[in-house]
C-alpha cells in the first residue's frame, strides 16, 4: 500500500521545543491523512482530555497523493477532539497548503501544549521556529496573512490561521488556509486559539518522492475535459434541486423548501463568479471566485451549504447577502454552516428571519463573543434551551442541507457519523436524489438494504480523507481506480477504513458516546431497525460501543501510550 513518508514532528508550544522522530510502523498501516492523524490521536491524546486544555493535540498530515500532479488532490487532514461534539473529529481543507507542507519532509505535524504568549509557528526542513505576535491579536484571516507575507515573504498557501473566532474560542472556529479554504468543521480553530497559536507556516525542500502510477494522468485530464456543471456553479447547482424535492431546510428547519431558492440558486452563483478558481493541481476547478459589481463585494462562494445555512435557513433570498456572509465568516474564521445555523437559530427566536443587518451583525458578534454573540458562539447544542429552540444537532454538530426527513438514508448517516450532523461523512445523499444512476439509486424513503451501503461510503471517505483525495473525484476514481492508485486490494482498503472508524468511536465511547448519541431530532421509518443494523454490521455492540475483539482486531489498546 502507497502511505505517506516521513518522522513526526511534535511542536510543544507551551515548551517552545519541536522534536523529530520516525513513524514508519504506523504509516505502513495507516496510508497518511485522517487515518494516520486518527491513530496518532488514538495513542498520544488522553481519552479525558479537555478540547481546550494544553493536553490536547492537533495532528495536521497529508497523504501519497499529495506527491501526485493528479486533480483532487489539493488537499489535507487535520484531527484533534473537538470543542464542539467533545469527541474525536477529523477536517479537511483545500487550497494549496498540501503541498507546501510535504516540502518540510514531515508526514504529520503535531501541536501540543499551550503558549503564554501569542505566536505564529513556523515550520520548515531546518526546524521549527516560535514567533511571538502581540500586535496579531485579534486580527482577521487576511490582515495576518498579509503580516506573514509582508515579513516573511510567504503567501497565504503556506499558512494556516485563525481569526477572532479562534482566538475567542467560538465552539465551531475554522482554521483557515489559503486565505478562503477552511477546515471548517467541528472548532479545530478554538484549538489552536486555546493553545495561543496564530498561525503555522509551512515552508522547505524536503519532499519525499512517493512513485504514483500513469493512471494519475488518465485522471487529471478527464478531470480537465469534463463539463460537470460543478465547474460553472461548484455545490451551489444543487440548490434549486434540493428546494423541489424537499431536502432544503428553511426557516430553522421548520420547513423543508423555501420560496426564495432560485435568488439564491446555482444560476445567481455563476452569475457572479468572474474568474476561475481550484486548488493544487486540480483541473476540475469547481471553486467560486464571485464578485458583486453593484457593492464590490468579494468571495469565494457561497457553496449549497452555506447557501442552506445563511440563506433559506435563515429565510434570505438574495445571494449578494449570502456572499457577504460567507465572507464575513471567512474573515473571522468560523464554519458557515454552523454559523449559520446558530444565526438561524437566534433568528427563529426574535421572529427575525430575513434580517440581514442583524445576521452580518450576529456573525461578528458570535466571533467576538459580544453580547448575545458569547452565547451563540456555544453552538446550538449548548444555547437552545436559552434561546427556546429546538436542538437542531447530532452529537453537538449543526446540521447541513441534504434534509434526513426526506433523504432518510442520509438522516441514518448523520445519526451513525463519528463527528456529528455531518453530510460528508459518509456522503449517503447523491445515492438517494433521483438524478443519480439507475443502478445507484436507492428509494429516498426508508432504510432498507440502506446500512451496508452507508458503512461502505464511510470506510472509503476515510481513504479518500487519508489518501488525500477530493470527495468530489466520485465520478473519476472508481474503486479498481483506487486500488491502483494505492497499490492496494479494495477490500483492505475498506478494511482499514473500518478500522479507523472504530478507533473514532472506541475513543469516543471513552468519553461518554453510546447508542443514546446516534439521535436525530425527527423520526424516520424504521430508525431503530437501521441503527442496529449498521452496529451489527459493522461488529458493535448494540449499545453503539465497540467491543474489545473488534478493537482488538484494529491493533488498538484500551489506553492511550501516554495516559
Amino acid at each position: 500500500m502507497k502511505h505517506v513518508q516521513g518522522p513526526l514532528c511534535t511542536v510543544d508550544v507551551g515548551e517552545q521545543t519541536a522534536e523529530t522522530e520516525s513513524i514508519d510502523d504506523v504509516l505502513e498501516s495507516f496510508l497518511g491523512g485522517r487515518a494516520l492523524g486518527t491513530k496518532l490521536a488514538y495513542d498520544r491524546v488522553p481519552f479525558d482530555a479537555d478540547p481546550l486544555g494544553a493536553e490536547n493535540r492537533l495532528f495536521f498530515a497529508t497523504g501519497p497523493l499529495q506527491h501526485s500532479t493528479m486533480s483532487f488532490t489539493g488537499r489535507m487532514s487535520a484531527t484533534s477532539v473537538s470543542p464542539l461534539t467533545d469527541g474525536l473529529l477529523s477536517s479537511n481543507a483545500g487550497g494549496f497548503l498540501s503541498r507546501n507542507f510535504t516540502g518540510t519532509g514531515y508526514s504529520a505535524v503535531e501541536i501540543t501544549g499551550a503558549s503564554d504568549d501569542l505566536v505564529i509557528v513556523h515550520v520548515t526542513d531546518d526546524g521549527v521556529e516560535f514567533e511571538a505576535v502581540p500586535e496579531l491579536e485579534e486580527a482577521t484571516v487576511p490582515e495576518t496573512c498579509e503580516y506573514i507575507e509582508d515579513e516573511h515573504g510567504l503567501e497565504a498557501e503556506h499558512t494556516v490561521v485563525i481569526g477572532p473566532g479562534g482566538e475567542n474560542q467560538v465552539r465551531f472556529a475554522s482554521i483557515m488556509t489559503s486565505e478562503e479554504r477552511a477546515f471548517g468543521r467541528g472548532g479545530l480553530g478554538a484549538v489552536l486559539g486555546s493553545k495561543n497559536v496564530k498561525a503555522i507556516t509551512f515552508d522547505g525542500d524536503s519532499t519525499h518522492e512517493v512513485e504514483i502510477p500513469p493512471l494519475q494522468m488518465e485522471i487529471h485530464g478527464e478531470a480537465a475535459q469534463s463539463d460537470h456543471i460543478m465547474k460553472r456553479q461548484g455545490t451551489s447547482s444543487m440548490t434549486e434541486y434540493a428546494n423541489e424535492v424537499e431536502a432544503l431546510p428553511t426557516r430553522y428547519f421548520s420547513e423543508l423548501s423555501f420560496e426564495g431558492a432560485e435568488g439564491i440558486s446555482g444560476d445567481r452563483v455563476e452569475e457572479k463568479k468572474y474568474k476561475k478558481g481550484t486548488c493544487s493541481a486540480c483541473a476540475f476547478a469547481c471553486k467560486l471566485p464571485t464578485r458583486d459589481e453593484e457593492t464590490g463585494l468579494e468571495t469565494e462562494g457561497p457553496e449549497y451549504e452555506t447557501v442552506m445555512a445563511f440563506g433559506s435557513n435563515s429565510g434570505v433570498d438574495d445571494i449578494v447577502d449570502v456572499m457577504k456572509s460567507n465572507k464575513l465568516c471567512d474573515e473571522y474564521g468560523i464554519d458557515t454552516i454552523s454559523a449559520g445555523d446558530v444565526v438561524a437559530a437566534y433568528l427563529a427566536s426574535e421572529d427575525e428571519f430575513g434580517n440581514v443587518e442583524l445576521i452580518h451583525d450576529l456573525v461578528k458578534k458570535i466571533a467576538y463573543r459580544e453580547g448575545v454573540g458569547d452565547t451563540l458562539a456555544e453552538g446550538i447544542d449548548r444555547a437552545h434551551d436559552e434561546l427556546g429552540v429546538d436542538n437542531w444537532t447530532v452529537k453537538g454538530m449543526e446540521f447541513p442541507a441534504h434534509d434526513g426527513r426526506t433523504l432518510n438514508g442520509q438522516g441514518l448517516a448523520f445519526a451513525t457519523s463519528n463527528r456529528g450532523a455531518d453530510h460528508m461523512y459518509a456522503e449517503f445523499y447523491p445515492y438517494e436524489y433521483p438524478l443519480v444512476d439507475a443502478d445507484r439509486a436507492f428509494d429516498k424513503t426508508g432504510l432498507d438494504d440502506k446500512p451496508p451501503k452507508i458503512i461502505e461510503l464511510e470506510n472509503v471517505n476515510v481513504i479518500k480523507d487519508s489518501g488525500v483525495l477530493c470527495k468530489f473525484s466520485r465520478d473519476f476514481v472508481s474503486p479498481e481506480r483506487l486500488e491502483t492508485l494505492l497499490d492496494a486490494d479494495y477490500e483492505d482498503l475498506l478494511e482499514l477504513g473500518g478500522t479507523v472508524v472504530s478507533l473514532e468511536r472506541h475513543f469516543n465511547n471513552q468519553r461518554g458516546f453510546d447508542r443514546a448519541d446516534d439521535r436525530l431530532p425527527y423520526e424516520i421509518p424504521g430508525f431503530e431497525e437501521g441503527l442496529a443494523a449498521y452496529y451489527d454490521e459493522r461488529g458493535w455492540d448494540d449499545d453503539g460501543t465497540v467491543p474489545a475483539e473488534r478493537l482488538e482486531a484494529t491493533g488498538a489498546t484500551e489506553t492511550p501510550a501516554d495516559d
